[in-house]
């Protein structure tokens, strides 16, 4: 293919001259923290996951602390962090690491490929980082870079486009140093080849790049998934008793699984406060137990790759204790402690709401 050893070579010769993009993970061989590196990265911007990645290894520096510590600690590093998915994973695999591979991280692609929650990206990732082998990583930044220059319009989400650059980008993979090439190419995508306002006119390849000689740039790469949004309505009721409020864990398959939350009616559609205190869910739990309203947030957003939760937040004093074996209750100042969804978190933590006012 035209231009294949220039654009390896070329890209290189960036890396080596003017690429000075820091991150604590980069040129890092021990595979756990390449492991907990690329996990964080999934479906998180570089800026925000370096903090998280660098209170993850503080707290948990190798596989048997990770392996060893409470659910519950873990989840509350990861607060904020969204696809809690992840989280759980990354929970299994270090457990059966310690467990059933006496510590040692696997060195094999297949092996790695084969842990929970690792992907033929992020086993690309850590075959090549940690132990120089030859294969190819493919994110959205590589993609992009490929697509552009190679100025190719099959969609890169399609199975016909995944093949496509899958063998491409193994083709031009320098073999005899993939972790720089692999790092150098995925640096190049987010410094050089952005997806917007890319810096074409300063790019080392634009001479051979068909994308900016057909004027193509704003056009690659070509993604036909179409996301369809689902509107969800929670409304979180805080139920206190004395200085005790009531919460339950997460279980079911749904999002933010594992991580807890305040007492929640979802409706279908967005009511007002009257019809949510007349819901027979509240009225069983209250079973005619004496409250008042102390307060009720305003309305507040927050959107998911797939969803739009719109909720908010309506604060109940009771007489009584509830009896119920589904929500128990815990001490206003143990909610810090536990691990909750972006959407209650940020609730908690706002400069207005403290929890002495819940």
């Amino acid at each position: 293919m035209k231009y294949e050893k220039k654009f390896s070579a070329s890209l290189l010769h960036w890396n080596n001259t003017e690429n000075k993009r820091q991150m604590p993970w980069k040129g890092e061989k021990d595979p756990y923290k390449i492991w907990i590196s690329e996990i964080i990265l999934q479906q998180t911007r570089v800026e925000q996951g370096m903090n998280y990645y660098e209170r993850f290894i503080h707290a948990f520096p190798d596989i048997k602390s990770l392996a060893t510590a409470s659910e519950k600690k873990i989840y509350k590093l990861w607060e904020g962090l969204g696809y809690y998915t992840r989280c759980k994973n990354l929970i299994l695999t270090a457990k059966f690491i310690h467990e059933n591979l006496g510590g040692k991280f696997p060195e094999k692609f297949k092996e790695i490929l084969s842990l929970k929650g690792i992907g033929t990206y992020t086993a690309s990732a850590i075959a090549s980082f940690a132990f120089d082998q030859p294969y190819a990583v493919l994110d959205g930044n590589v993609f992009r870079v490929l697509a552009r220059f190679f100025g190719k319009e099959i969609p890169v989400n399609s199975t016909e486009g995944k093949k496509f650059y899958a063998t491409l980008s193994q083709i031009l993979l320098d073999k005899k140093n993939p972790a720089k090439y692999n790092q150098a190419i995925m640096d190049f995508g987010a410094i050089v080849c952005k997806p917007l306002l890319p810096l074409c006119f300063e790019c080392p390849l634009k001479k051979e790049c068909v994308a900016f000689l057909k004027n193509k740039v704003a056009e690659l790469p070509v993604n036909n998934k179409i996301i369809r949004q689902r509107e969800r309505f929670f409304n979180y009721l805080i139920i206190e008793h004395k200085q005790n409020v009531y919460i339950n864990k997460r279980t079911e398959k749904d999002i933010w699984h594992n991580l807890y939350e305040f007492i929640l009616i979802e409706t279908e559609v967005w009511v007002n406060e009257k019809e949510i205190l007349q819901n027979e869910k509240l009225l069983s739990l209250l079973n005619k137990n004496d409250f008042a309203i102390k307060s009720t947030s305003k309305k507040i957003l927050q959107k998911l790759t797939h969803q739009l939760i719109t909720g908010r937040f309506i604060h109940v004093e009771i007489k009584k204790p509830l009896s119920t074996k589904k929500y128990f209750p815990v001490k206003k100042d143990q909610l810090k402690t536990l691990p909750f969804s972006k959407f209650i978190a940020s609730y908690l933590t706002d400069k207005n709401v403290s929890l002495n006012s819940i």
